[in-house]
């Protein structure tokens, strides 16, 4: 009789935290959009997990390599959200938010993002954004700006 499968791994049982970035360029900031659930199809900043042990700076610096190829250089903390779990086994996030600036490179997207647009703060038009960006997206250029 063949083996089962294993089971799913278990959803964890407290917030994780996870880090994101208002990467400017030009006066533009990198908004991706994601490729699969939870946000499929939003646009959002690219960011992650923080593995146990890391930095926030070190995790940002490796999921921004990780998800867009972009070399940054991060300025300060522009803000923080905590996303709750909205549908049964979501998953409870805080998210904690960097200004930084484009230092080298051109995004090449991995498998968890299926688009990229540079724009202006004040030329998001209608796109589908995560709750709270705008209000990060102001805080990560006034930072910029100082």
């Amino acid at each position: 009789m063949p083996d089962a499968p294993p089971p799913p791994p278990a959803r964890p049982q407290h917030p994780q935290l996870a880090v994101s970035a208002a990467i400017f360029r030009d006066g533009n900031v990198l908004l991706v959009r994601r490729a699969r659930s939870p946000g499929k199809g939003v646009y959002s900043l690219p960011g992650g997990r923080v593995e146990f042990g890391e930095s926030l700076h070190t995790a940002l610096a490796r999921e921004i390599e990780e998800e867009t190829s972009l070399a940054i250089d991060i300025v300060g903390l522009a803000g923080w959200r905590e996303v709750l779990p909205s549908v049964p086994g979501g998953g409870h996030y805080l998210i904690m938010s960097f200004a930084a600036h484009w230092r080298a490179g051109e995004p090449r997207l991995n498998e968890e993002l299926d688009d990229f647009k540079w724009l202006a703060t004040g030329a998001l038009g209608d796109l589908k954004l995560t709750d709270g960006l705008i209000e990060v997206l102001d805080a990560a250029a006034r930072l910029l700006a100082n």
